[in-house]
């Protein structure tokens, strides 16, 4: 396993989930020394691990800051097309379910397999095919 692909890929999800730099980065700093200082014994599922961690850790600070609006960034040089595609996504994920969001982004984002996102959820593959195929196609309709 690349730990620095990996770490990448648990900050984007973090962000993703929370919507701020410096949180999302110190969940992911907090999730990879989780993860060291568990005696983790490598039995091919640390993928699975860090995202629950991961997971984990982001529904605690959520609940933290429910009451809290979480800022946006703002989005700079870009052209207008450009932000407006981008807001009309956003937009579109945004009246997704939770769901269907964590599933699109675990999937595409940070192109977790497959067979990982079935252990993390605890359903088969197949069962992922078909609610990815759902979410997409929800995601479609919206946009």
């Amino acid at each position: 396993m690349d730990l620095e692909e990996q770490y990448e890929k648990i900050y984007r999800y973090c962000y993703f989930k929370i919507h701020n730099r410096e949180i999302a980065e110190d969940i992911t700093q907090e999730t990879f020394l989780r993860f060291f200082k568990s005696n983790y014994v490598d039995n091919g599922k640390a993928m699975q691990y860090l995202y629950t961690i991961a997971r984990n850790m982001c529904i605690d600070e959520y609940r933290k800051q429910k009451a809290e609006t979480l800022k946006e960034e703002v989005i700079y040089n870009y052209s207008e097309d450009n932000i407006i595609e981008q807001i009309s996504v956003k937009k579109a994920l945004a009246e997704l379910d939770e769901s269907d969001r964590e599933l699109l982004l675990l999937r595409y984002v940070n192109e977790v397999p497959v067979s990982v996102i079935g252990k993390l959820y605890r359903i088969s593959r197949f069962a992922v095919y078909r609610k990815i195929s759902q979410a997409k196609k929800n995601l479609k309709d919206k946009l």
